[in-house]
């Protein structure tokens, strides 16, 4: 596990979805359908995930957000190296993945604490979605190129190629904070690290 702290960050986002410029490396898209239940008079409507990444966004917010200081809205985020969807009780999703917590000020999200989680997800698929069952982490210090490697595997360069792109990780990061707040109606229009300008989210 890599931990990254405020000033120092350079960012990599994936919130509604995954982009990258890396041949072979896999990408999805959120998105949900509506299912009416029949059960009743009345039919009740809900919402059934269609894949993955809501799984991911709760375990990364509940299991590893829920560790740094907390802000008032905490924002995961990932960038996929490769899945393996083959078995649905074993879904296999290697990433680079992100937390981080925001609080609103004034109409700027100002970030206060998060960092980078590298490693393999995995994941079962249930009635009603998906759930995060385990989570092999890369780890710190000088374990931290060891166990990449033993992680990623033959994915490994993918997954140097991601992890070192600052210049596509702003943009990601930019795009799914756009994302996030229009999804969650936030009146932010700016964001920024401490010790950093603020930016413009690419709202339009």
């Amino acid at each position: 596990m890599k931990k990254v702290f405020l000033s120092i960050l350079f960012l990599t986002l994936t919130f509604a979805g995954c982009q990258n410029n890396q041949q072979n490396i896999e990408e999805q898209k959120v998105d949900s359908v509506t299912i009416t239940e029949t059960d009743s008079s009345e039919p009740e409507t809900v919402q059934k995930e269609t894949n993955y990444f809501p799984a991911i966004d709760r375990y990364l917010t509940n299991s590893i957000g829920s560790k740094y200081t907390k802000g008032e809205h905490c924002v995961p985020i990932h960038s996929i190296v490769r899945v393996d969807e083959r078995d649905a009780e074993d879904i296999k999703v290697w990433g680079d993945f992100w937390v981080f917590n925001y609080n609103l000020v004034g109409d700027t999200l100002e970030c206060v604490s998060g960092g980078s989680h590298p490693g393999l997800l995995h994941i079962r698929q249930t009635e009603k979605g998906f759930e995060v069952t385990a989570f092999d982490q890369v780890e710190d210090g000088s374990r931290y190129l060891p166990t990449a490697k033993k992680i990623f595997g033959d994915k490994f360069n993918a997954f140097k190629i991601i992890n070192s792109d600052e210049k596509n990780r702003e943009r990601l990061r930019a795009e799914g904070l756009a994302t996030y707040v229009k999804k969650h109606n936030i009146a932010a229009t700016k964001y920024k690290d401490y010790g950093w300008p603020e930016k413009q989210l690419p709202l339009e």
